[in-house]
């Protein structure tokens, strides 16, 4: 089965948008009743700290898809272990840890994965244009 090069374009930035906001809405917890308001929004700013680098990363590969697929496998990869490990040490269940995986780092796994497919599906459409 053939995917069609304009779904495989925007198919990683649309799964890498949603996956970014979906990051910034742990953003939230930075908001305490106990706080002034101007220390609650210093706290979501610095909470968002992540999902403005993964913006930054977006933007990248939007220009460079096969760069910004490295960095997105590289970012999912690394986050994985990281994150599966906090977890574990915090709710002692591997489905559960296993499952959080799933949610917050593979999407930019897959992400990276789409933006080197589209790069070489581009670039063999390119190739066989010119010859």
């Amino acid at each position: 089965m053939k995917i069609p090069i304009k779904v495989l374009n925007w198919l990683p930035r649309i799964i890498c948008i949603i996956s970014i906001l979906f990051i910034s809405l742990f953003a939230a917890d930075a908001f305490d009743s106990r706080l002034t308001i101007w220390e609650q929004i210093k706290a979501f700013i610095i909470h968002l700290i992540p999902s403005f680098i993964l913006l930054i990363f977006l933007i990248i590969a939007w220009k460079r898809e096969y760069i910004g697929g490295i960095l997105f496998l590289i970012i999912g990869l690394v986050l994985s272990p990281i994150v599966f490990i906090h977890n574990y040490k915090m709710n002692h269940s591997l489905l559960l840890s296993l499952s959080i995986i799933m949610i917050i780092t593979i999407p930019f796994v897959v992400t990276g994965i789409f933006f080197i497919v589209s790069h070489i599906q581009k670039k063999k459409i390119k190739t066989s244009l010119n010859q």
